[in-house]
């Protein structure tokens, strides 16, 4: 094996998976788009009101389709048909963008649209988004499942450098109304190629999506102490020391205003260097390890660029707190890759898209909270130092996660059986859900 074979990604899931290859170009193209609307409809609102107060409610009017629809949907992927799911919702999104793209070329366009539009391009990612996660579980074989998420990751990071970069550019100089345009082309793309996707039915699951289904979820959540720590985790990272909301104050702290937009691109841009040496990760077997040391990594850089008082070295801490999210994240996705049960894979996907939605949203109330009690650096450099303690505080409290091995661990070791006998997942062919006894069953009195 060479050097830059154990270095770079490993591109077998690529190469040898058409349907994961059209859904790894699927992303790129959607990505794009999807941030050419990301930068415009702000721009636009803010064009339209000059109000900082009406661009900063498009969260509020996002952050409860997102959740509604997350849990919603996770259920619905397990019900029916992901590759349906996903063409739908990427067709829906592409209707929204046309809308968005008509109210633009008006003489004097409403401002009432955007808030409708963005609530409901939240509302589609977040049915979307669990069919899509349960969809490359189901095609990606199991021994290359860390690989799959090393490509994904690399995929995500590179759409998020380049997209925002191209889409200020466009917005800035063409306008919104040819941003929108894009993002409409780019979703009409997609839609070809999701077309091209394999069926993906549901295996053994019947009936519609309910909160019974969501319940059952849950509780196999509930029931796992390694799939709990790593949304914990996440939850801990994210909520204590996501910078976002303070690098406005720092850079001017700093007196360097000029280098906003490179805080904003240094986390990515470290998330992007760790995906394009990632090929060790193929060869790791404890990923729980992965989760925990990533995030402890993100929570020590982040209090690192808290104390820094050089903009330079800011931005240094700032690249090596995304290499950390980012092996973090590669734990997470590889554990719930080789442990879940197809048949729950949506639902528990739903609770994800929870996880990563509310964690980021809190974390910048509280980033921008304690900024105003203690000053932004404070704030900065004490929520890393409180990552670090809440991820030790949840290593030493669930010690099955620390020690999860993708060899060892009886789920990661059934899901493997069922993938090559090619039977699907205990949940989803018809068996009983595998909750321990000590964990009542949704529907069972406690």
């Amino acid at each position: 094996m060479t050097f830059l074979s154990r270095v770079l990604p490993d591109p077998t899931p690529w190469r040898t998976l058409p349907d994961f290859r059209r859904l790894w170009v699927q992303g790129v193209i959607t990505s794009l788009g999807s941030f050419m609307a990301v930068v415009a409809l702000p721009l636009q609102i803010k064009e339209l009101t000059g109000s900082p107060f009406a661009v900063g409610a498009m969260g509020l009017v996002e952050l409860v389709p997102l959740v509604v629809c997350g849990l919603y949907g996770g259920a619905l992927a397990d019900v029916a048909d992901r590759r349906r799911i996903i063409l739908l919702t990427e067709a829906g999104l592409g209707l929204l963008a046309a809308v968005l793209l008509v109210n633009a070329l008006l003489p004097h366009p409403l401002l009432w649209p955007l808030y409708v539009v963005a609530a409901g391009v939240s509302g589609l990612s977040g049915l979307q988004r669990p069919a899509l996660d349960a969809l490359i579980a189901r095609i990606v074989p199991h021994e290359q499942v860390p690989a799959a998420a090393a490509l994904n990751s690399l995929r995500r990071q590179l759409g998020a450098i380049a997209g925002p970069s191209l889409a200020g550019l466009v917005a800035a100089s063409a306008g919104t109304a040819t941003a929108y345009a894009l993002t409409a082309t780019g979703f009409a793309v997609s839609v070809v190629l999701c077309r091209r996707l394999s069926p993906a039915p549901a295996r053994g699951t019947e009936g519609r999506p309910s909160l019974r289904g969501i319940a059952e979820g849950a509780a196999y959540a509930w029931s796992r102490p390694v799939l709990l720590g790593t949304y914990a985790v996440d939850l801990a990272a994210m909520f204590f020391a996501v910078p976002d909301a303070l690098f406005p104050f720092l850079a001017e702290d700093l007196g360097a205003p000029w280098a906003l937009g490179l805080m904003y691109a240094a986390i990515s841009v470290g998330s992007l260097l760790l995906g394009l040496t990632s090929g060790w990760v193929a060869r790791v077997r404890r990923h729980g390890l992965l989760v925990v040391g990533g995030a402890a990594a993100w929570g020590l850089a982040i209090a690192a660029a808290g104390w820094s008082t050089n903009v330079w070295l800011l931005l240094f801490f700032l690249v090596l707190a995304g290499a950390g999210d980012m092996v973090s994240g590669l734990g997470r996705s590889t554990i719930w890759n080789q442990t879940i049960p197809d048949g729950l894979r949506g639902r528990l996907a739903g609770i994800e898209v929870l996880s990563f939605s509310t964690g980021p949203q809190l974390g910048q109330l509280r980033g921008g909270t304690v900024a105003g009690w203690t000053g932004t650096r404070t704030a900065l450099w004490s929520g890393g130092v409180a990552c670090v303690a809440a991820v030790g505080l949840l290593a030493a409290v669930l010690p099955r996660m620390v020690r999860y091995d993708a060899d060892t661990d009886p789920d990661a070791v059934r899901r493997r059986a069922e993938k090559r006998a090619g039977t699907g997942s205990g949940a989803g062919a018809g068996q009983p859900l595998p909750v321990p006894p000590q964990v009542p069953a949704a529907g069972d009195p406690a």
